[in-house]
């Protein structure tokens, strides 16, 4: 009879094994029972499969030694069997070859099979009958040697539990026996554990290799599963295996009732899965099909079972497979280390790169290192080059031009602002961005569009052979050299798509040919980074989508320009100075930075698709047109206003209609001193900053905080006027640095009832409670006590971040722990604040970096006498600078101080919890 044979013999190894493997499969045996029996027929049937056998053919005198090739033939061997035979417990010898056996099961992961030959397995395992009495004639002989006696009997043991199989010479030819179950199942390990030749130098194989094991579930004998695997170009998805059968009738009819093993490799189109693959009925149950491809798209149109995705090389297995190729050697030479370093950044991972580049520079000196280094930079390898292009060439022509204008201009941009330039360009970007992220050309992360730098240098390369010697030829410049040429030079073209300057430090300054742009017609795209010019452009092509200019060195654009298909404009620093005529009405972002000439937000009511309208530090910067806030204004899609460190503008405009998509309003650091009642009417604001407005003397506070959606608050920080008080009948006003009361009550009630709530507001749930008139008077004190203002929140509030930095205060009102939404506290500069006594019920962060007067917090006292947060959400507290904190800490007695080290790691572990910048000496 024969025993099943159990999973745990037909393991595949988890790592590969140091010593080369010369033999297939390694006999152990006693000699004098099966040597010319059992034994020489296994033997010759292995021999005869083709299967390599190493078999000990020395007979030894009692009490010699195993000689170390045996030792070394087990070690080289990928299979062990052992034949068990009632005397094979008497040999010294073969008790010897069993240790070492386990050993290399143990270290190596080798494969043992135990043949239990005319005995059962548990004369092996309780070392009785014959076997056992075998056992008991050798102690007997050596029985000084106590401590080997009991080394082989747990030997015997631990090998008798293995799955194995069980000869009887009554029940059991012996040759149909040895075809029937030892050859067959001697065969099938020795495929699962043959690799195919992948690579010269297989790194990072074996991790991957148990990645793609899993998704095979090869465990499962009841079910037919395919896997996709997917990939950049040179990732390595291909396995060097070729499908040889010729014809879906063959496929058909031969495999239909047989386990097969199938691999598509590098399938680029469905067609090829459908002839192939066709229909599961195909193939035998227990079957596994491999698909290999650089599209992910194929593998959901077929319908694959699990997807699996290449990941890159990690820096430390990328820098292993370099040096294998470039030095021979895991590790480069003193010499080179700097350079190979600078080759693993380039090359980013991708294992194709390394290897060419490894090999290309294999024997060459550092100086040959730097200059091929600078050669890859503007020229790539044509080998990595050609792989890579593969999945290029099977895009459609406006996934083309998407592809080269990420690669040249908008790696690593926002995809909402790419989405809508291609949209108005015609390149259908809903469907062609998904293509290119099916071809693992690009990948979106964190909402921002990536691609691997080795692709991007493959996208600049084309474009640079469209016309290698003239650049005013090609579609797209990029190249500081190139660019200086075009626009001093005249040398533009109508081909010319797009062009981004980014100059060398030192050469910033162009001498611009006014005439430079003129016959760039068809410019989409022109991004100046840092160029300075000596003379402006008479004129800008109209099909521009993206005008984003440093130091634009006019007062106006030219006249010929209006923009109509302009999606992204963009000025920083320069001379701008009237905006008057802009008319663009495709406009999504209009952003201003450091234009110090700039006095006036135009009208922007000709721009319904605004989204971002920023002026951030131009400080002539007076006023914002009415359009922001019009009755007539339909600037339905606005959600973000930021006029930041604007330090002239004083007024803000009234809101005369609901602005349902502002969401964020930032006038740090402006010198406004109200805000008017109808702010109210911005009912989706949820972020609001006034950090540094030392001019506010006003701000209608229960109006904000009705807001429904209002989350984020920055309001004291930097406003060196201290905060006043007064209300009429519920309607609360933050009045800040008014000299006198009666400045004040000079606003009368009607100017405080002028504005209706809105429809929408929230007046139930999420009222908030405010100070009423009664009680805004009570105190003896002009000044609005901070603490008055945390009694206006209720525990409905939607407020989940609350910014105090640079505030003046104290001590941190209690009736803070009314903030139950609120998940983050910043602190940051409170410099006067002393101490903290409470915290809301559900903060996550408390900031209070450089509050060096801070000295009181009984939070942080808790958690260092290990009663732990009663805060389950409390996750840090930074606490960076706070000197008189940091020395409290310090001195804190903890009730084993040898412990204090583990004790702060139990803290950090268990509660989550992050002193910054406290430095255990």
């Amino acid at each position: 009879m024969a025993f099943q044979l159990g999973a745990s013999s037909s393991s595949l190894p988890s790592s590969p094994s140091i010593h080369p493997k010369n033999h297939d499969v390694f006999l152990s045996f006693r000699g004098k029972d099966v040597r010319h029996k059992f034994i020489s027929h296994l033997n010759r049937a292995l021999r005869q499969s083709g299967i390599k056998t190493y078999m000990d053919g020395v007979n030894l005198e009692r009490g010699e030694q195993i000689s170390s090739e045996v030792f070394k033939a087990i070690e080289e061997s990928r299979i062990s069997i052992i034949v068990f035979s009632k005397n094979y417990a008497e040999s010294k010898w073969c008790l010897d070859e069993l240790l070492k056996i386990l050993e290399c099961k143990k270290t190596f992961k080798q494969i043992v099979l135990p043949i239990f030959y005319e005995i059962k397995p548990s004369d092996v395992r309780d070392q009785k009958g014959g076997l056992g009495q075998a056992f008991t004639k050798l102690g007997k002989k050596i029985k000084d040697d106590i401590k080997l006696l009991e080394y082989w009997k747990e030997a015997l043991e631990e090998v008798a539990k293995l799955s194995g199989l069980e000869y009887t010479a009554f029940g059991d030819d012996e040759s149909e026996f040895i075809q029937k179950y030892i050859i067959g199942w001697i065969n099938s390990r020795i495929v699962n554990q043959t690799p195919l030749s992948v690579a010269m130098y297989p790194v990072g194989i074996d991790c991957r290799k148990r990645d793609i094991y899993q998704h095979l579930s090869i465990e499962r004998n009841d079910i037919i599963r395919i896997v996709g695997i997917f990939g950049t170009g040179g990732i390595g998805t291909s396995l060097d295996v070729r499908d040889t059968d010729k014809g879906i009738n063959v496929i058909k009819h031969r495999l239909c009732s047989k386990r097969v093993l199938l691999i598509l490799d590098d399938v680029d189109e469905v067609v090829q899965i459908e002839k192939l693959v066709g229909d599961r009925s195909w193939f035998g149950l227990g079957s596994r099909i491999i698909v290999t491809t650089r599209d992910q798209q194929l593998l959901k149109i077929s319908e694959v079972d699990s997807e699996y995705e290449l990941k890159l090389l990690g820096d430390n297995e990328a820098l292993r497979l370099f040096s294998l190729h470039a030095f021979k050697k895991d590790e480069p030479f003193d010499e080179y280390v700097d350079l190979a370093k600078q080759i693993i950044q380039y090359a980013k991972g991708l294992p194709l790169a390394l290897a060419v580049l490894g090999s290309d520079l294999k024997g060459k000196s550092t100086h040959q290192w730097k200059s091929a280094l600078n050669k890859y930079k503007n020229i790539p390898n044509r080998n990595i080059q050609k792989v890579c292009l593969v999945s290029y060439e099977g895009l459609d022509n406006n996934e083309k031009e998407m592809f080269l204008d990420i690669a040249c201009f908008f790696k690593g941009k926002p995809l909402p602002d790419i989405m809508n330039i291609f949209d108005s360009c015609g390149f259908f970007p809903n469907d062609g961005i998904d293509r290119l992220k099916d071809k693992c050309l690009i990948t979106i992360e964190g909402g921002f569009v990536w691609m691997h730098d080795l692709l991007q240098d493959m996208g600049r390369e084309i474009v640079r052979l469209e016309s290698p010697n003239e650049p005013g030829q090609r579609s797209r410049l990029f190249f500081h050299e190139d660019v200086r040429h075009v626009l001093e030079e005249s040398m533009g073209t109508n081909k010319v798509a797009g062009m981004i300057i980014e100059m060398p430090k030192g050469e910033e300054v162009i001498s611009l040919n006014s005439e430079a742009f003129v016959q760039m017609k068809r410019l989409r795209v022109l991004i100046n980074r840092n160029a300075s010019f000596s003379s402006g452009p008479n004129y800008l092509s109209n099909e521009l989508r993206v005008l984003d200019w440093f130091e634009y060195p006019l007062q106006s654009l030219p006249p010929n320009f209006h923009g109509n298909k302009l999606i992204i404009f963009k000025m920083r620093g320069g001379f701008i100075r009237e905006l008057s005529f802009i008319k663009f009405k495709n406009m999504t972002i209009m952003k201003f930075s450091d234009c110090d000439f700039l006095t006036k937000v135009p009208d922007v009511s000709s721009i319904p698709n605004l989204k971002e309208l920023i002026a951030k530090r131009c400080t002539n910067l007076v006023e914002v047109h009415n359009s922001i806030g019009s009755l007539d204004l339909k600037l339905r899609s606005l959600r973000s206003l930021d006029l930041g460190h604007c330090s002239s503008f004083r007024s803000f405009p009234e809101v005369g209609c609901e602005m349902k998509s502002l969401t964020r309003l930032i006038l740090s650091s402006t010198a406004v001193e109200e805000l008017p009642l109808s702010i109210g009417n911005l009912t989706k604001l949820d972020e609001l900053f006034l950090h540094g407005c030392k001019n506010l003397k006003r701000l209608p506070i229960n109006i904000i905080l009705q807001l429904q959606h209002f989350e984020s608050l920055g309001i004291f920080g930097g406003c060196t006027n201290r905060v006043k008080k007064m209300g009429y009948d519920g309607q609360s006003i933050l009045a800040i640095g008014s000299t006198t009361m009666e400045d004040e009550i000079s606003w009368n009630e009607e100017k405080l009832q002028e504005l209706e709530p809105p429809t929408n507001s929230s007046n139930g749930s999420n009222a908030l409670q405010v100070l009423n008139r009664q009680n805004c008077f009570q105190s003896e004190s002009n000044f609005f006590p901070i603490s008055s203002f945390f009694t206006m929140f209720d525990s409905s509030t939607t407020l989940t971040y609350l910014d105090l930095s640079g505030s003046e205060f104290v001590s941190l009102p209690t009736s803070i722990k009314g903030f139950v939404a609120l998940i983050e506290l910043d602190l940051r500069d409170c410099t006067k604040l002393e101490e903290i006594l409470e915290l809301p019920p559900n903060i996550e962060l408390v900031d209070a970096k450089g509050c060096n007067s801070l000295e009181r917090f009984p939070e942080v006292s808790r958690i260092l006498e290990f009663n732990g947060s009663h805060i389950k959400s409390l996750q840090g507290i930074v606490l960076n600078g706070c000197d008189k904190m940091h020395e409290k800490i310090w001195n804190y007695k903890v009730p084993n101080p040898s412990l204090w080290k583990v004790c702060m790691c139990l803290i950090l572990s268990l509660f989550e919890f992050y002193i910054g910048c406290m430095t255990l000496k």
